[in-house]
C-alpha cells in the first residue's frame, strides 16, 4: 500500500491546523469569538494527522503530532483527554525515539497522578521500565520503575499486580549484586503468596531465589533461611528446589565441586534452570576452592 499520499495529506493536515490554532488569536480572547471552538478543532485535527503519520510509518511525525493535541486538551483543561494523547505519543515515539515516548509518557503518569488515577499511572510506570530495558538498558532506572509501579499497585489494594513489579525489582537487584534488597522481596513476595490457594505454588520458587541470594552472601544465613522457611510453609520441605539447597550446601561446606556440580545437573534434567538461577548458582560455585568456573 502506498502511504506518501498519507503522509502528504497529514502535513496538509497539521499546517492546517497550526494556522487554526493562530487564527484563534489569545487563549482568553478567543474563548468568546469562537476561538474555543477553534482549538478543539485543531486537536482533532492533530490527531487526525497523528494516525495518516501512524499508517504512512513515521513515528516520530506521529509522536510530534500527538504531543501538540495534548498540549492543546491541556490547554483546554481537558486533563484525561492530555493524558491520552501523550500516551499516544509515547506509543508512537517508543518505534523511533526512546527517550521522547519516556518523557510522554511521564508527562501522562504526572496528569494521571494528579487525578487519583494510581492504576493507570502504575501500567504506564511498566511501560516506561520496559522501555529502560529493551531500548535504553539502564536497568537502574528500571527498578525505580517497577517499584513506583508497585507502590501505586499496593495502595490499590492490587497486591498481584505489586508482586509481580517486585519480582522484576527483585530479579534485577541480585543481578546488580544488591543481594539483601532481593532477599527482603523475595521473602515479603514468598509470604504474601504461601496463604493462597491458587499461588501457593509459586511461594517455593520464592523462597528458593531468596535462599539463592542468602548462600552467596553467606553460607550459614542460607542454611539458617532454609530451615525459617520450611518452618514458615512446610510444603517447601518435600521441593525439590529445598532438596538441591540442602545437597548444595552440603557440597559447599566439604569444598566439593563435583557434588555440587552434579546436584545441578541432576536438578536441570528435571527443571530447567534458567539464565538467573545459572548466574547466582555459579557464582556461589566460584566461593568452593578449586572451582572450574562452570556447571557443566
Amino acid at each position: 500500500m502506498d502511504t506518501s499520499g498519507k503522509e502528504k495529506e497529514a502535513i496538509q493536515l497539521m499546517a492546517d491546523a497550526d494556522k487554526k490554532v493562530k487564527s484563534s488569536g489569545s487563549f482568553l480572547g478567543g474563548m468568546f469569538g469562537g476561538g474555543h471552538h477553534k482549538v478543539e478543532e485543531a486537536c482533532e485535527m492533530y490527531c487526525r494527522a497523528a494516525n495518516m503519520f501512524k499508517m504512512a510509518k513515521n513515528w516520530s511525525a506521529a509522536g510530534s503530532a500527538f504531543c501538540k493535541a495534548a498540549r492543546l486538551h491541556m490547554q483546554l483543561q481537558n486533563k484525561h483527554d492530555c493524558a491520552t494523547s501523550f500516551i499516544d505519543a509515547g506509543n508512537a515515539y517508543k518505534k523511533s525515539d526512546p527517550n521522547e515516548a519516556i518523557k510522554c509518557l511521564n508527562a501522562a503518569i504526572d496528569i494521571y497522578t494528579d487525578m487519583g488515577r494510581f492504576t493507570i499511572a502504575a501500567k504506564h510506570h511498566i511501560s516506561t521500565a520496559e522501555i529502560y530495558e529493551s531500548e535504553l538498558v539502564d536497568i537502574e532506572k528500571a527498578i525505580a520503575h517497577y517499584e513506583q509501579a508497585a507502590d501505586y499497585y499496593k495502595g490499590e489494594e492490587s497486591n498481584s499486580s505489586a508482586n509481580k513489579c517486585l519480582l522484576k525489582v527483585g530479579a534485577y537487584c541480585a543481578q546488580l549484586e544488591q543481594y539483601q534488597k532481593a532477599i527482603e522481596i523475595y521473602e515479603q513476595v514468598g509470604a504474601s503468596t504461601m496463604d493462597n490457594p491458587l499461588l501457593k505454588y509459586s511461594a517455593k520458587e520464592y523462597f528458593f531465589k531468596a535462599a539463592l541470594c542468602h548462600f552467596i552472601v553467606d553460607e550459614l544465613n542460607a542454611k539458617i533461611a532454609v530451615e525459617k522457611y520450611e518452618e514458615m510453609f512446610p510444603a517447601f520441605s518435600d521441593s525439590r528446589e529445598c532438596k538441591l539447597l540442602k545437597k548444595l550446601l552440603e557440597a559447599h561446606e566439604e569444598q566439593n565441586c563435583e557434588a555440587f556440580t552434579e546436584a545441578v545437573k541432576e536438578f536441570d534434567s528435571i527443571s530447567r534452570l534458567d539464565q538467573w538461577h545459572t548466574t547466582l548458582l555459579l557464582r556461589i560455585k566460584k566461593t568452593i576452592q578449586g572451582d572450574e568456573g562452570d556447571l557443566k
